[in-house]
């Protein structure tokens, strides 16, 4: 009697350490608050006559810049300001002149913002104590990318592999595409030995199709998007409530943990390999 494929089970579980980690930029390592890419994007808009709030240049934050720019068009509020001053809706033309006026500014700017963010350069060291290899990806495209790298470099940021938004022909998020690119620079063996660290919903939905333990980031990141001056000089219930806030939209979009800011990682990394180590998987 011959044999149906219902008939076979085979299941393997995990049970090593961590292999990888892979960052975002923006609000990850560096730029607390991610506001290169939004401020950027804001005077890009008022070129074309079209103001923008920092909300509503937030609401996207993740994807590709094209693919931001495009979003953006869709907004409702924004939508309506370009029809009254154009008199139809935004074409993939205007999408590709937008891009075209964003491209110079961010290139020029992106290092403005990129200071890294507290307790970056400490992770990173102990991550690389723990022989855990270090990937990352970034809604930038490569030409940001390698104006931003050496920038965060020369200031002790430095990672082993970075893939930008346009590196690739499938393109950027909320698809895997990126982070699994690192995978195989990296030689990463497990998918389940991996984690996300980013503070967008589309990269918390970038590892989760990667199979990866996803890390979201609350205070530092995009989510409530004010700079450590603005966090600090907030009261205890307002500063909780942005929080909160935050919390809620990354555990939403899948995230297996959300903390503060990387400063924060190395707990839940530990966590993580306790779970590996009982043979759990993302």
């Amino acid at each position: 009697m011959p044999h149906t494929p219902d008939a076979y089970r085979y299941t393997r579980q995990y049970h090593g350490p961590l292999q990888a980690v892979i960052f975002d930029w923006a609000g990850t390592l560096v730029d607390f608050g991610s506001f290169a890419p939004t401020q950027v994007l804001i005077d890009a808009f008022a070129g074309f006559g079209i103001d923008i709030t920092l909300a509503e240049a937030r609401v996207p934050m993740g994807l590709a810049k094209w693919d931001h720019i495009h979003a953006l068009g869709r907004l409702t509020a924004v939508e309506a300001r370009w029809r009254a001053r154009f008199g139809r809706c935004m074409s993939r033309e205007d999408v590709d002149a937008l891009y075209a006026a964003f491209m110079p500014l961010q290139i020029e700017r992106v290092g403005e913002y990129s200071d890294p963010i507290p307790g970056a350069r400490a992770v990173l060291d102990g991550l690389r104590e723990r022989h855990i290899r270090i990937g990352s990806c970034s809604g930038y495209p490569r030409v940001v990318m390698d104006r931003l790298l050496p920038h965060a470099a020369a200031q002790g940021v430095h990672v082993d592999h970075a893939v930008a938004a346009d590196d690739l022909r499938p393109g950027g998020r909320p698809g895997p595409w990126m982070s699994l690119a690192n995978v195989i620079e990296l030689g990463v063996t497990e998918l389940a030995a991996c984690v996300k660290v980013d503070d967008t919903v589309p990269g918390i939905a970038e590892g989760l199709s990667a199979g990866m333990w996803t890390v979201g980031l609350s205070l530092s990141g995009n989510e409530v998007g004010l700079t450590r001056a603005e966090l600090a000089a907030l009261d205890t219930d307002d500063r909780e409530r942005r929080r909160l806030f935050a919390v809620d939209r990354l555990s939403r979009a899948g995230a297996h943990y959300v903390i503060d800011s990387i400063a924060d990682l190395p707990v839940i990394l530990d966590a993580i390999e306790v779970r590996l180590a009982r043979g759990e998987r993302p």
